[in-house]
């Protein structure tokens, strides 16, 4: 039992080393996307916990909250796009393509003035205690306050104050990428319309899940 321990004690601190590099990496990076250390130390935690989970399960039968399944480092890598290292050495394409990626999702709004109190606490949380916030005064504004607080996308809207409705992605091979300085601020609809060039590839019905299906969805155990 004496030796059981010490494996899942080494295995905990390989998680704790791991999470420690990640954010050093993170901290590094300064908000650089697709920034291959990170990328690297991302893989490496997610292994790291996996590895915990499942020696813990197998040793006790307990789980801990993370749901991660192991990532193969070179599947990873070939996903991400080049290997970890990078792009050195590789031949650039000369065939390179654009590909555009569009999606809807409409809401409903069960209260407006509920919209509004979040999106006003929002809003002051990411003011400088020293300026005037300002107050909140449209459903457009408060969603797009919401978006502005978070990370701008859809996920950002996961709020009980709105309620998803159906949505759709479209992706499409597109000749030239977007020019946003084409379009004046206030044109919505031209950044978003398809050129006479534009392929379709495909596009993705979404469907909100229905409180029912939820419960249905939800898993009481732990699976890998």
């Amino acid at each position: 039992m004496t030796d059981q321990y010490a494996e899942l004690d080494a295995a905990l601190e390989r998680v704790v080393e791991a999470a420690r590099a990640h954010l050093a990496a993170v901290k590094a990076a300064q908000g650089r996307v697709d920034d291959d250390d990170v990328w690297q130390a991302y893989v490496n935690l997610n292994n790291a916990s996996f590895a915990y989970d499942e020696q813990l399960l197998e040793s006790f039968g307990e789980v801990t909250p993370w749901d991660v399944e192991s990532i193969d480092p070179d599947e990873a890598d070939a996903r991400f796009g080049t290997a970890v290292g990078g792009l050195d050495g590789a031949a650039a394409d000369p065939y390179a393509q654009v590909i555009s990626v569009r999606q809807r999702r409409d809401y409903r709004v069960p209260s407006v003035a509920a919209l509004l109190q979040v999106a006003d606490a929002a809003r002051r949380n990411s003011v400088p205690d020293d300026e005037e916030a300002g107050t909140v005064e449209s459903v457009g504004e408060a969603v797009l306050e919401l978006l502005q607080a978070g990370d701008g996308s859809l996920a950002s809207l996961d709020v009980p104050e709105l309620e998803p409705l159906d949505g759709l992605l479209t992706v499409s091979e597109v000749k030239e990428p977007l020019d946003l300085e084409a379009f004046a601020d206030e044109d919505g609809v031209g950044p978003f319309t398809p050129g006479p060039e534009d392929q379709l590839v495909g596009r993705l019905d979404e469907h909100p899940f229905l409180p029912d299906e939820e419960d249905e969805d939800d898993h009481a155990g732990h699976n890998h």
